[in-house]
C-alpha cells in the first residue's frame, strides 16, 4: 500500500502523523495549503481511510515513520512549531 503513495503523499502523510496542521505541512515543503490537503486527501484514499488517528496508524506499520520519529530542526523552524511531533 506504501508503494502507491508519490514521494510527496508520503511526506505529507509523515508530517500528518507527527501532528503537523495542512498549515504547518504547507509551510514546511513550501507549498499552498490546498495543495497539501491535496495530497492528503489522495493519500488517504489509496491507504482507504478517512480518519486522520488511522492515517497515523498506517504510516507506522508500512513505515513511512515510526514512533521515534521527529521534526528536524529545519522542520521546526520553517512551521513555527517550537516541539516536536507529538511533545
Amino acid at each position: 500500500m506504501a508503494s502507491e503513495l508519490t514521494p510527496r503523499e508520503k511526506e505529507v502523510v509523515r508530517l500528518a502523523s507527527l501532528g503537523c496542521t495542512v498549515h504547518e505541512s504547507a509551510k514546511i515543503l513550501k507549498l499552498a495549503p490546498s495543495t497539501v490537503d491535496n495530497h492528503k486527501a489522495r493519500a488517504m484514499a489509496k491507504l482507504g481511510t478517512d480518519k486522520a488517528a488511522l492515517l497515523t496508524r498506517l504510516a507506522i506499520k508500512l513505515k513511512v515513520t515510526s514512533m521515534t520519529d521527529k521534526l528536524t530542526p529545519a522542520e521546526k523552524r520553517k512551521s513555527g512549531r517550537k516541539t516536536d511531533g507529538w511533545n
